[in-house]
């Protein structure tokens, strides 16, 4: 049977709900307090766990519209760049500066939360990652043996740099970045000591690490 419509004011409570999470959320991360949230939104605290179930429940009523639009957005640069080794760089700079502006979004991209929304949002942006990747290394640019499952502890070492920089050197993380893309150039490629992770090593490690909680 479909859910019985929602009063006006019930309405009412919870786009302000959600409107209020997303302001909070982009300004302190997605492990920001509840209450705060609530605060904002002039609603009850109890009104979270009555409409969305969880933390979790809320993150994906109001984030993976926000990253489908953000992630979308730089992976359609990538693959439209003329030169393969241009998108592939052009990508890890544009999702590590989404990642320095916005705590929400840095949240997702490191996965730090595992809402069932969001993940969808993650395998879907996980595809485009892989032709942003094949493209550059069949043009002869990027080394052979970077994986995908590489590329998330890209995105995870960078979020946790710019965590950790924002209030003493918030541009820290393009110094890093520039690092890492000259040592991902072929030309400057050595044999690694180790095989990349498998996806299930890196889905095990994502989900400690989000157990673990903020860092």
């Amino acid at each position: 049977m479909p859910e019985p419509e929602l009063r006006a004011d019930a309405r009412r409570n919870v786009e302000k709900l959600k409107a209020a999470a997303v302001e909070v959320f982009r300004e302190k991360g997605l492990h920001a307090p509840l209450a705060e949230i609530t605060e904002r939104a002039g609603v009850s605290k109890g009104t979270v766990y009555h409409r969305f179930g969880s933390r979790e429940g809320l993150i994906d009523a109001v984030m993976p519209d926000l990253a489908v639009s953000a992630l979308g957005e730089v992976a359609e640069r990538a693959l439209a760049c003329e030169d393969a080794w241009e998108g592939f760089a052009g990508y890890v700079e544009d999702v590590s500066r989404i990642q320095a502006c916005d705590p929400a979004l840095n949240d997702v991209i490191s996965r730090r939360y595992a809402a069932e929304q969001l993940a969808v949002v993650c395998r879907v942006t996980e595809e485009r990652e892989r032709e942003i990747i094949a493209r550059a290394q069949e043009a002869g640019a990027l080394r052979a043996d970077f994986t995908r499952e590489d590329m998330i502890f890209v995105f995870w070492s960078n979020a946790m740099l710019v965590r950790h920089t924002a209030s003493t050197a918030p541009d820290a993380w393009r110094r890093s970045i520039g690092f890492l893309l000259d040592g991902l150039r072929a030309d400057a490629a050595h044999p690694l000591a180790t095989d990349p992770l498998t996806r299930t090593q890196v889905d095990n490690v994502m989900r400690r690490l989000g157990e673990s909680g903020p860092l």
